[in-house]
């Protein structure tokens, strides 16, 4: 699958996981996911490519336990190395 749709379905994932998530030019040193204010935001550095942009939201994906409780597509599932039990 495309790093671009798969950035689409993880961040459609991370606003299901209550995130708000921000594109932001970061100027290639920050991004990623934290909380403000009791709110969970990811910030996604433009100044990256859309590779490391997609890192920053599979990164966030990872450290979000509520990620097993969605129905992820099968490619974005193996690259959060998510296994389904059959």
């Amino acid at each position: 699958m495309h790093t671009v749709e798969l950035m689409e379905q993880g961040i459609a994932a991370l606003e299901t996981l209550g995130y708000g998530v921000r594109e932001e030019y970061l100027g290639g040193t920050g991004g990623g996911g934290c909380e403000i204010a009791g709110r969970k935001w990811v910030f996604v550095d433009v100044a990256l490519n859309k590779s490391e942009q997609l890192d920053q939201i599979l990164e966030t994906l990872r450290n979000d336990a509520a990620i097993h409780s969605l129905s992820l597509s099968v490619d974005l599932a193996a690259v959060l190395g998510i296994r389904r039990a059959a």
